[in-house]
C-alpha cells in the first residue's frame, strides 16, 4: 500500500508495516528540552529512574529565559545544570548559544529519515531538512528519558502545493501566513503537512524552516518539506555525508490537498489575537507601532537580517518606536557582525540582544505595556503573548517589520524595496 511521509519513517522506525490511525512506538533520535527541562527533570525523578536511557539522544539548551530574568529561573538553570553534570548528558548549551530549534538544525543534531522530539511546540520546524519532529510534554519526555520509546498514532497527511515566483517584498513568512489564514488555527490539528511545488523547491533551508515552524500555527502534528538537491547541498556544506532520507510514495493518499499561486500574494499580516486572523498589509497600512521586534526562531536568521538591514540601512527608526533585534544563534550573530548588519541596525537606533526566546514569549528583553501595538516576526500573537494582555501584536516579515520600524506605522516593505 502506498504511504504518506509520516507513514512511512514511522514503519521505517518501528520495523512495522504500519497503517493510517494505528498506534506505533519508536526509539527517537532526538529528544530536546530547553528551560523547562527542569519540569522534565522534577517528572523523571518521580518515575524513580536514577539514569536516562541515552545520553547521546537528549539535548538540554537554555534560551527561554536566558540570562536567568528572575531567581526563580536561576534557581531552575541551576537545576538543570547540575542534572547534566550528574547525568553526563553529552550536548548542552548555556546561555548565548542560541534558540533551540536554530540550533538543532544549524548544528545537525537531527538528519533527514530521522525522528525529533521536543517540549516546545515549535519542534516541527526540523521537518525543514525532511526529518519528522513533533512537540511533546515534560511529563511525557521524563518517561522517554526513562524508558526510550514514545508512541504516536500516525496521523493523516494533507498536501501543501505552492507555486508561482515570489513578488519582490513577498517573502516564506508571508506565505505560510496566508496558507494559515485559509485553513485556520485549528484546520490541521494532528495532522502531517507535506510541502511541496515549484515555489518550495526554490525555498532556501531558512525558507523552509518558517514553513515547517509555523505549521504548528494551524495545529500540525508535523510539517516536512521533502528532502532534495538543496537539502542536500545544505547538510553536505556541513560536512555530513551519511543519512537516509524518506519520501512519500508518488501515489500516496492526503486526506486533503491545497494548492497556492503565490505569483500576486501581497505581504500579509495576522491582525491580533490569532494567527490566522491574516490580512493583506494594505489593509494595515497606518496602523500605529510602538515596538518592532525582528528576530525569533521563526525570522532571526542571516537572510531575515539582511532583507532587514537593506531596508534600515542609511535611516532612523521613529521616534516612536523601539526597535529590537534578536539573532536566533550565536552563529547567526557572529556572521550579521561580520557582515556589518548589527551596525547598520544601531545606526538605525535599534537594540540588538542575545541570542535567545525573550521577547517572543513575553519573559524579558522587550515585552510591550497596556496599549501599546507591536509588529513582531515571531510565530504567535495571542493576548499577552508578548506581555501585556491589553497589548496587541502584528505579526508579519522581517521586510514589512523593518519598514515598518522606520515610518512607525505598519507598513508596506515594498515602498523601500
Amino acid at each position: 500500500m502506498s504511504k504518506t511521509f509520516v507513514e512511512k519513517i514511522l514503519s521505517k522506525k518501528s520495523g512495522k508495516d504500519i497503517t493510517l490511525g494505528c498506534i506505533v512506538e519508536v526509539e527517537p533520535d532526538l529528544c530536546m528540552s530547553h528551560d523547562n527541562a527542569g519540569l522534565v527533570i522534577k517528572k523523571f525523578r518521580e518515575i524513580g529512574k536514577t539514569t536516562v536511557w541515552n545520553t547521546e539522544k537528549i539535548l538540554i539548551i537554555l534560551d527561554h529565559r536566558a540570562p536567568a530574568e528572575s531567581i526563580k529561573t536561576a534557581n531552575e538553570h541551576k537545576i538543570i545544570r547540575d542534572f547534566v553534570a550528574e547525568q553526563g548528558i553529552e550536548t548542552f548549551f548555556e546561555i548565548g548559544e542560541g534558540i533551540c530549534h536554530q540550533v538543532v538544525v544549524e548544528k545537525l543534531f537531527i538528519l533527514p529519515g530521522q525522528i525529533g522530539i521536543g517540549t516546545d511546540s515549535h519542534t516541527t520546524s526540523y521537518g525543514s531538512i525532511g526529518a519528522f519532529s513533533t512537540g511533546i510534554g515534560a511529563t511525557e519526555m521524563a518517561a522517554v528519558w526513562a524508558t526510550g520509546q514514545i508512541w504516536f498514532k500516525v496521523p493523516e497527511s494533507y498536501k501543501v502545493t505552492i507555486k508561482g515566483n515570489l513578488p519582490t517584498g513577498v517573502f516564506s513568512k508571508d506565505v505560510i501566513l496566508h496558507i494559515i489564514g485559509d485553513i485556520g488555527c485549528d484546520g490541521a490539528i494532528y495532522k502531517s503537512i507535506e510541502f511541496y511545488g515549484e515555489t518550495v523547491e526554490k525555498m532556501t533551508i531558512s525558507d523552509r524552516f518558517v514553513l515547517s515552524n509555523l505549521s504548528m500555527e494551524m495545529g500540525a502534528k508535523s510539517a516536512v518539506v521533502p528532502f532534495d538537491r538543496i537539502t542536500e547541498k545544505y547538510i553536505r556544506n556541513k560536512g555530513v555525508f551519511a543519512f537516509e532520507p524518506v519520501f512519500a510514495d508518488n501515489d500516496a493518499q492526503y486526506e486533503k490537498t491545497f494548492e497556492y499561486d503565490v505569483s500576486n500574494l501581497e505581504p500579509q499580516v495576522a491582525f491580533p489575537h490569532s494567527v490566522d486572523n491574516v490580512k493583506p498589509v494594505s489593509q494595515a497600512n497606518g496602523i500605529k507601532v510602538n515596538q518592532v521586534f525582528i528576530g525569533s526562531c521563526t525570522n532571526g536568521r542571516v537572510d531575515d537580517l539582511e532583507i532587514s538591514a537593506k531596508i534600515l540601512k542609511g535611516k532612523n527608526i521613529d521616534k516612536n518606536v523601539r526597535l529590537i533585534i534578536g539573532p536566533a544563534s550565536k552563529e547567526i550573530y557572529s556572521i550579521s557582525l561580520k557582515k556589518g548588519l548589527l551596525n547598520t541596525f544601531l545606526n538605525a537606533g535599534a537594540v540588538i540582544i542575545n541570542p535567545g526566546c525573550g521577547p517572543c514569549l513575553g519573559a524579558h528583553q522587550g515585552i510591550i505595556g497596556d496599549g501599546e501595538v507591536a509588529v513582531t516576526t515571531t510565530n504567535r500573537n495571542f493576548k499577552g503573548r508578548m506581555g501585556s494582555t491589553k497589548g496587541e501584536v502584528y505579526l508579519t516579515s522581517p521586510a514589512t517589520a523593518a519598514a515598518s520600524a522606520i515610518k512607525g506605522e505598519i507598513t508596506d516593505p515594498r515602498e523601500f524595496l
